[in-house]
């Protein structure tokens, strides 16, 4: 498919995010942020802890208020001060799932109630019986018993509770998804059956999905395209097999040096890429976003796009 036939679901511009620190300069989280998103895809969002990768789902979510930049969602500008009739599309159309399940789900609560708060808020059903119908419909669509919905999150292991915030997303109808590293705090036995229910409720759903991840191995199997951040900046993007055949910038490089090996020989023989950013002298050329093949971007002054390009 060529990009001009592709649909932009969600367009991110200039986006900086500080936050406020008493008696203090403010802490720029995210730094002047681009990128699209498109209709149908897996859009992977990689980089270390504190890269600023959950902060962006958090601000498209509008949990985190934007500093300066636009959100687009749909052609309509999301984040700022906008009509309650627009924040109650962006509650319904864009949903989160959460990284910790054990931290995101209200322990006081009974599944059915956790499911649900989504109807509630938005009085998104016509009575009980229409809303507990919905309830059981999503808790089979990720796998789980409609008698689940009168217990509580202690009951379930980490990835049945993981499966309740799939549900809790799914209940809202949303077209797009934002997985904040929804497996990282699971069992390595369960993180395959999650990634592969992500990729069969996209499949059926029609859903697209925002992928935040710090492990490269499994943005490989579920994303179509990928960006790497770096201490707030986008440092590359391209499609996910590019960005593994020719990764560009030395932090993707290192990132992808640190990915496991399944043979034991190879693991043992493989040589660590360490990155260190002030290899970087912006001083006098300036770093600059640039598309260095079709669909292919990297982050670099000019003397580093020359070199970029002969690797290609």
């Amino acid at each position: 498919m060529s990009a001009p036939e592709k649909e932009v679901l969600l367009d991110v511009q200039d986006l900086r995010v500080e936050f406020r620190v008493k008696a203090k300069q403010p802490l720029v989280a995210v730094k002047d942020v681009s990128f699209k998103v498109y209709k149908g895809e897996t859009f992977g969002l990689v980089g270390e802890s504190g890269s600023g990768k959950t902060t962006i789902g958090r601000a498209i979510i509008r949990i985190n208020e934007t500093t300066s930049g636009d959100i687009y969602f749909k052609g309509e500008k999301i984040n700022g001060k906008i009509s309650s009739q627009l924040d109650r599309q962006v509650t319904e159309k864009i949903q989160m799932i959460f990284q910790d399940p054990m931290a995101s789900l209200n322990e006081r609560a009974k599944v059915d109630y956790i499911v649900s708060e989504g109807l509630y808020n938005t009085r998104n059903y016509k009575d009980e019986a229409d809303r507990k119908a919905k309830v059981e419909q999503a808790l089979s669509e990720v796998g789980l018993l409609p008698e689940f919905a009168s217990r509580f999150p202690h009951e379930f292991s980490g990835g049945q509770r993981q499966r309740i915030g799939v549900a809790r997303a799914l209940i809202m109808e949303p077209e797009f998804i934002i997985a904040d590293e929804p497996i990282s705090a699971l069992d390595v036995s369960i993180r395959a059956q999650v990634l592969n229910l992500l990729s069969r409720l996209k499949k059926d759903n029609g859903l697209t999905y925002m992928f935040i991840a710090h492990d490269l191995s499994v943005v490989r199997f579920i994303t179509d395209r990928v960006a790497v951040i770096s201490k707030g900046e986008i440092v590359e993007l391209a499609e996910t097999e590019e960005l593994f055949r020719n990764p560009l910038h030395p932090y993707t490089r290192s990132l992808l040096s640190a990915i496991p090996q399944p043979d034991p020989i190879a693991e043992r023989k493989k040589k660590l890429i360490l990155y260190d950013p002030s290899q970087h002298d912006y001083s006098v050329h300036k770093a600059k976003w640039v598309e260095v093949k079709p669909e292919h971007f990297v982050l670099g002054s000019d003397p580093e796009i020359a070199e970029y390009r002969k690797l290609l």
